[in-house]
């Protein structure tokens, strides 16, 4: 495949690629509404559809959807109350587990909550709504959801329908009921996705290897120009003593470009960056402020800038202040030393984070989607995961190398900076960045286009 110049950028695609689609997503936790704002110029009229949140949603749609995220986002906070949560949690998870992948085998037979889904829409209309108003004026439908786009077939939606898998891996639920007989085309994030759907009975040829969208404001073009910039500086700053620099810098030069070599001769000369991440139910809070009590020390030095990252949620930065003042860190917070990210919306909280992934040096979070951004070349240290989807997660991030699983937070002032002292945090800034699909936006813009894939082809990484 030819590449596109570089001039051929997001600036490009933002102008003449408008309209090609509805994006559709829910606002259930943030790893599905966070790739569709990737997206959202693809987008018509650059707004992101969200299903259980629209203006004109029937009241028997919205108390539907009300009622399974209030249950998920209660069960994982409760999740941390010993035994009991543990256990209300699994019985949960159990429903949506994802199944071994080996032996390889027909894994088609729909799952139980898959059926629970399409009685929703047979006996209660579930979405028709929703359907209907967007056949008014069809566009290629993407879904990052599955539910919509299962919804969209059976009410006999007149465009192309895709699906958007937001992790790793993925349950039974994903596919359709009869997947042989259905049109939904699939967009897969990684080679296991595409390899799982075909165990779930979906044909090959309409599965689409694509890669995660990432934000185009990272990323900088077919030629990455955008990611190598931050990369370069990243790296310098997690490589202090140079002990990654010193045996890998031919390979480094040769891609990062001949400005890397003045810029790894210089000093660190600002603090490390670091953004602690909690999901969208608020859940591990207190992993961040265990880490940022152990690091009170180096965040008073200026060693180490810390971003208690609340989203669009209240309650979750009330409790990050109150935990900080507790601890004596009122005035570095007023300081900027150590930062708490609230935005009054969720549109608000993903433009900051797309700022945020461009600045910061180490990401450290639970491994939902957040896992993916590991290929702009930042570090993901990873909180327990979440549910089984996040295991697989896990498991991919650490195949590729460019993530780790987080050790005691409480001694997180040790652990933290001998990773940055022996360059084993750069090490994984730049397996993320040559490992990890970088160009899943460019290469879904393609095929909403209809034209052959402009971008490299993806390695199968299983």
């Amino acid at each position: 495949m030819t590449s596109r110049s570089s001039k051929s950028s997001s600036v490009e695609l933002k102008k003449q690629f408008s309209d090609l689609a509805y994006i559709v997503a829910v606002n259930m936790g943030y790893g599905h509404e966070r790739p569709a704002f990737s997206m959202r110029d693809f987008s018509v009229k650059k707004q992101i559809v969200i299903a259980n949140d629209y203006d004109g949603i029937p009241e028997s749609d919205r108390k539907l959807w009300e009622s399974g995220r209030k249950i998920y986002e209660r069960i994982s906070r409760f999740k941390k109350v010993p035994v009991i949560g543990q256990a209300v949690f699994h019985v949960m998870d159990e429903m949506q587990r994802i199944p071994s992948f080996y032996p390889r085998r027909d894994l088609s037979r729909p799952s139980l909550q898959l059926m629970q889904f399409y009685a929703l829409i047979h006996k209660r209309n579930f979405m028709r709504h929703l359907v209907s108003e967007l056949s008014k004026n069809p566009k290629p439908l993407l879904c990052t959801f599955m539910t919509p786009a299962f919804a969209a077939e059976e009410y006999g939606y007149p465009e192309d329908i895709y699906v958007l898998a937001t992790d790793s891996d993925i349950s039974r639920t994903w596919a359709p009921m009869h997947p042989k007989r259905s049109r939904i085309k699939y967009l897969a994030p990684s080679g296991r996705v595409k390899e799982r759907l075909k165990l779930y009975g979906v044909p090959e040829e309409r599965i689409e290897l694509t890669g995660f969208p990432l934000p185009m404001s990272a990323i900088g073009g077919p030629d990455s120009t955008t990611i190598k910039k931050d990369l370069a500086r990243r790296i310098c700053h997690l490589d202090p003593n140079g002990v990654f620099m010193d045996h890998s810098q031919k390979m480094l030069s040769s891609h990062l470009g001949k400005s890397y070599c003045s810029i790894v001769k210089k000093k660190r000369s600002r603090a490390i960056s670091l953004a602690f991440m909690v999901g969208g139910a608020g859940a591990q809070r207190e992993i961040g402020i265990a880490a940022v009590k152990s690091l009170k020390k180096e965040i008073r030095q200026n060693k180490i800038v810390i971003t208690l990252v609340a989203g669009s949620r209240q309650e979750v930065a009330d409790y990050f202040t109150n935990e900080l003042q507790k601890m004596g860190l009122g005035a570095a917070l007023k300081k900027g030393q150590v930062k708490i990210m609230l935005e009054p919306s969720r549109e608000a909280y993903f433009k900051a984070f797309e700022k945020l992934v461009r600045e910061v040096d180490i990401i450290w979070t639970k491994p939902s989607e957040i896992s993916f951004y590991t290929g702009l070349g930042i570090p993901i240290i990873m909180a327990p995961p979440v549910g089984s989807q996040e295991d697989f997660n896990r498991q991919w991030l650490m195949q590729i190398g460019g993530g780790v699983d987080q050790l005691d937070p409480r001694f997180a002032n040790e652990w933290l900076f001998d990773w940055v002292e022996s360059g084993a945090l750069a090490r994984m800034a730049w397996h993320g960045f040559v490992e990890a699909p970088t160009h899943g936006t460019y290469r879904i813009a393609d095929i909403l286009l209809g034209r052959p894939n402009t971008i490299h082809p993806l390695p199968l990484v299983i």
